[in-house]
């Protein structure tokens, strides 16, 4: 028997028990530097456009890239429509390849789904291709959106990737940032940070790659903001926060 489809309000209630009776995590400055048991993970990053992923969680990326982990960006779109006077086309070849700059920045392998900017969805089709995106993958750790957000590409990268690792067998584990908060992302809840201090150079450089987004304005006006924040909170000097999905998974994120 087919199993009924999620709305995306039931999925986002989903989202929101299994980490309801989970109180933030902080962590401090390399607390856990070992690797897990199973050797070299596989983390994926999944970003709406290009730049979210390096917006979102560059900092912590940085970090499994620099343990020796396997990191894959994959980017739902190629950002078409985030470039005024381009085509489509133009937009998409100059964002890509700001996207294979910030990639080698930190050390990942960049992925395209092949969604289009500013039409991105979140259907049964489009979740089956991100199952098969990720099967290939095949990931340990997975980053991705958290859900409410003010772009609709976000929220469907967001439940597209919620959605494909839900029918994974293997579940990885799984994490949600935020982008822009106080601007895109609402009603964001920590409980879990990683200290990135020793990533933020790498971090920044990995946005300035995006020059054709006004990297720089947007680092000074939000994200030097956050990290700083996050970083008051987590007690380190700069800090990404995620959402912690799995309640099974472990208080630190694996292999860090």
């Amino acid at each position: 028997m087919r199993r009924p489809e999620l709305t995306r309000r039931e999925l986002i209630k989903q989202v929101a028990v299994w980490g309801s009776a989970m109180p933030p995590l902080r962590l401090g400055a390399h607390q856990s530097q070992s690797k897990t048991a199973a050797g070299r993970l596989r983390v994926t990053c999944v970003g709406g456009h290009p730049d979210d992923p390096e917006s979102g969680c560059a900092g912590t990326l940085a970090r499994y890239a620099e343990s020796g982990h396997r990191l894959t960006i994959v980017y739902l779109t190629r950002g078409e429509r985030g470039i005024g006077g381009k085509t489509n086309q133009e937009a998409a070849a100059i964002r890509t390849a700001e996207c294979e700059e910030a990639c080698e920045i930190l050390g990942a392998r960049a992925v395209y789904a092949g969604q289009i900017d500013g039409s991105a969805d979140f259907t049964r089709a489009r979740v089956d291709e991100m199952q098969k995106l990720l099967l290939v993958e095949n990931p340990d750790v997975v980053f991705t959106h958290w859900p409410m957000d003010t772009h609709m590409d976000h929220q469907a990268a967001s439940l597209c990737t919620l959605r494909a690792c839900l029918a994974l067998k293997t579940r990885p584990q799984l994490y949600l940032f935020e982008v822009n908060t106080g601007s895109q992302t609402f009603g964001f809840s920590p409980n879990i940070y990683v200290d990135i201090t020793g990533t933020l150079e790498k971090k920044k450089a990995a946005l300035f790659a995006h020059k054709s987004q006004n990297a720089e304005g947007i680092w000074k006006n939000h994200h030097e903001v956050i990290a700083s924040w996050r970083g008051r909170e987590a007690g380190v000097k700069a800090a990404e926060a995620f959402f912690r999905v799995n309640r099974d998974q472990p208080v630190e994120l694996p292999g860090l």
